[in-house]
């Protein structure tokens, strides 16, 4: 387990376990690639970042990855995979939420993207992300670089 702090120095915690903080977790957050690219959302008010959000009542953390992506990007999951979980301790209470990594095999347009923009495809995240105010303040804590570290070493990619 690792314990860093986020953006708005909130103390986190991120394991590549199964569960270790919560067995339902509340929020998804999905790291996807699309024809050899990243595939992020641009969120109306927090910028790029990849898709994610809450887990609706009745349905498992996968379900909710699968539908986030397609209501933000218009993705289609082709594969799933769980790589881990994290805990921020805020201000208003602790946030629970597992990390997925996806293969995205189709982009649907559609005439709603929800709270975001719609799709965006990188052929690569700029490794100054963290000052880059284009990006989400959830892509500037440990949780991405380490988790595309894990991508890396279980060659989900």
């Amino acid at each position: 387990m690792m314990t860093f702090y986020d953006y708005y120095n909130n103390q986190v915690k991120l394991s590549f376990t199964k569960n270790p903080f919560s067995e339902d977790p509340r929020h998804v957050w999905v790291i996807s690639r699309f024809n050899n690219k990243w595939l992020l959302t641009e969120h109306k008010d927090r910028g790029l970042e990849f898709p994610g959000g809450k887990v609706e009542k009745g349905e498992t953390p996968e379900d909710a990855a699968v539908r986030e992506v397609m209501e933000e990007t218009g993705g289609k999951v082709a594969s799933l995979e769980y790589i881990g979980q994290y805990e921020v301790e805020g201000k208003g209470g602790n946030i629970v939420k597992n990390i997925y990594f996806a293969h995205i095999d189709a982009l649907e347009e559609q005439s709603s993207y929800f709270e975001t923009k719609g799709p965006v495809c990188l052929t690569q995240l700029p490794a100054t992300i963290e000052q880059d105010g284009k990006f989400s303040f959830m892509m500037k804590d440990g949780v991405l670089p380490h988790s595309l570290e894990y991508v890396k070493k279980a060659q989900l990619m």
